[in-house]
């Protein structure tokens, strides 16, 4: 950590570049980084995300953000799209404060559950577009839906705040413990292209305007269960962060150093 309290990341050589993930979920909300203001970045975040979906009240009927990092993604995106932002369900934050940090996924599991409280008048019979700073595994995403479809929800649409993590984090193990293979997104991409995968075609899978990246959208809501799925794109993304691209990493997306 620089004495400023960020994130950077480097091989010796190479020019040392910022974590774009600062600012998309790990980042305290109150937070500024390189002068730019972590809330500030998430709400900015969620409106070019509504401008590019273009969901409207007459598709959905309150958006959602899964506490805390997605909320003020959120709160963006409904400003934007017109569409009333809510709090479904309550986080119950006195078990564990980050949900990843045990090793055992059976245990991140069991604690994402225990946080979850839901308020049935904001969910039942509700068509909802959830969004989530990102998709990493899947495991606790999925159960969120799944929670919200028993809670009586009728639709949940999924928004991820970043792109598909396509490459683990090399430099502070983030998006990875053991394998890139534990990345949802990997796992598809597996079981299209076979294991050993060339940087080419993961290169395609990571552009928002390729059939294979559309295809790896289509198989992941599939098993997700999700009502639909798109992502944020890169190049919008960046842009809600404000600052010279080539100061950020960001390596878990387009696998670029």
């Amino acid at each position: 950590m620089t004495p400023e309290g960020v994130t950077t990341l480097a091989q010796p050589g190479k020019k040392m570049k910022i974590c774009t993930f600062l600012w998309v979920y790990y980042g305290y909300p109150a937070s500024s980084y390189e002068g730019v203001s972590v809330e500030g970045m998430r709400t900015r975040c969620g409106s070019l995300l509504a401008c590019r979906d273009g969901m409207t009240i007459n598709e959905i009927d309150a958006v959602a953000g899964v506490p805390d990092s997605g909320t003020a993604h959120a709160v963006g995106y409904a400003n934007e799209s017109g569409v009333p932002f809510s709090r479904p369900f309550i986080k119950y934050t006195q078990t564990w404060p980050r949900s990843f940090m045990p090793t055992m996924q059976s245990k991140r599991d069991l604690i994402a559950k225990m946080k979850l409280i839901p308020v049935h008048e904001l969910i039942d019979n509700k068509r909802l577009l959830l969004i989530d700073d990102s998709i990493v595994r899947g495991t606790q995403l999925r159960e969120t839906t799944e929670f919200l479809y028993h809670s009586g929800a009728k639709e949940v649409h999924v928004r991820p705040a970043c792109p598909p993590l396509l490459f683990g984090c090399k430099y502070i193990n983030f998006s990875r413990s053991t394998s890139e293979m534990e990345l949802i997104a990997r796992r598809v991409i597996a079981k299209e292209e076979g294991d050993n995968v060339e940087r080419s075609i993961l290169t395609d899978y990571a552009n928002p305007d390729s059939d294979r990246y559309h295809k790896m959208l289509e198989e992941i809501n599939k098993q997700m269960g999700f009502t639909s799925l798109r992502y944020n794109r890169l190049d919008d993304m960046l842009e809600a962060v404000g600052i010279d691209k080539d100061n950020l990493c960001t390596y878990c997306w387009d696998g670029r150093e």
